[in-house]
């Protein structure tokens, strides 16, 4: 039986129904998610935003010294100016991929990944409380890391909001990308085999620091099927004007990985895969 009394108790925090919802979405659940992942690198700044700076700029160095890069163009962009997008998208998508795989690797290695299990929070709003926050970790290297460009080379790009974009998308996909690989490794051998085996060959073969024009035609039609080419392309026209790809199809190729990556996440955690015994 009810009363007056139960009629006038607060919601509990954990019903989905009645508190910080929206519909079928717990947003209250969800945003204490992202807070946590966020809180997580921020604790460590000088390992999350400053490392990522440091490493660019000594790539951008060694370039500089090596290959007299000054004096030299790319496709009638200033070599500086034709490396610094690269270099920026590189930063950010290593930096949203270690977001969210050593979250929930460790997590999985440490026994409380029931922590994200047992809330009230469906596969979806794991999904996004997870992969935004590996993309807000991104997007704050992408701010650290051009700041730390200005002095050298100046990035005041001529197209600001289809920088943003491809920063965005390239972050969500590797955010994505990292859920992905920690969901389904058993020890980090295995992750640190994805990372050595794919993520640090696809963006070291993503145009990085060369122009496709430079590779034979075989190559180039290769280059292509590289999504992480296709993030550095979109970033690089956007900086500096410079394309080596149609730019449609370079955001267009970056939102169908991305769908297709949630997708799968989202069914790997809807079903529990590797996550529930």
């Amino acid at each position: 039986m009810t009363g007056p009394r139960d009629a006038a108790r607060p919601p509990l925090a954990g019903d989905r129904s009645t508190f910080g919802t929206w519909g079928d979405l717990n947003l209250l659940g969800l945003w204490t998610l992202y807070l946590k992942e966020v809180r997580r690198f921020l604790k460590v700044t000088m390992q999350t935003l400053v490392a990522p700076m440091v490493t660019t700029l000594m790539f951008l160095a060694v370039f500089v010294l090596a290959l007299g890069g000054t004096e030299r163009t790319v496709a009638g962009v200033p070599f500086l100016q034709f490396l610094a997008p690269g270099l920026l998208v590189m930063a950010v998508v290593q930096n949203a991929f270690a977001n969210t795989s050593s979250s929930v690797m460790i997590a999985k290695m440490q026994g409380n990944i029931i922590d994200y299990l047992m809330p009230p929070l469906g596969p979806g709003e794991l999904t996004c409380g997870i992969v935004m926050g590996g993309v807000t970790r991104g997007m704050l290297v992408a701010g650290t890391v051009w700041l730390a460009l200005l002095p050298v080379a100046p990035l005041l790009p001529p197209h600001p909001l289809a920088l943003l974009a491809s920063l965005f998308l390239a972050s969500t996909m590797l955010s994505l990308l990292g859920l992905i690989a920690a969901i389904w490794a058993d020890k980090f051998d295995q992750m640190a085999g994805v990372t050595n085996f794919v993520i640090t060959p696809l963006s070291f073969l993503s145009g990085t620091f060369y122009s496709l024009e430079a590779l034979p035609e075989a190559l180039h039609l290769l280059a292509l099927a590289n999504p992480f080419f296709h993030a550095i392309d979109t970033a690089r026209w956007a900086a500096t004007g410079h394309a080596d790809g149609p730019i449609p199809a370079g955001y267009a190729t970056l939102v169908v990985v991305n769908v297709a990556l949630w997708l799968a996440a989202w069914q790997m955690l809807k079903r529990g895969y590797k996550l529930k015994a």
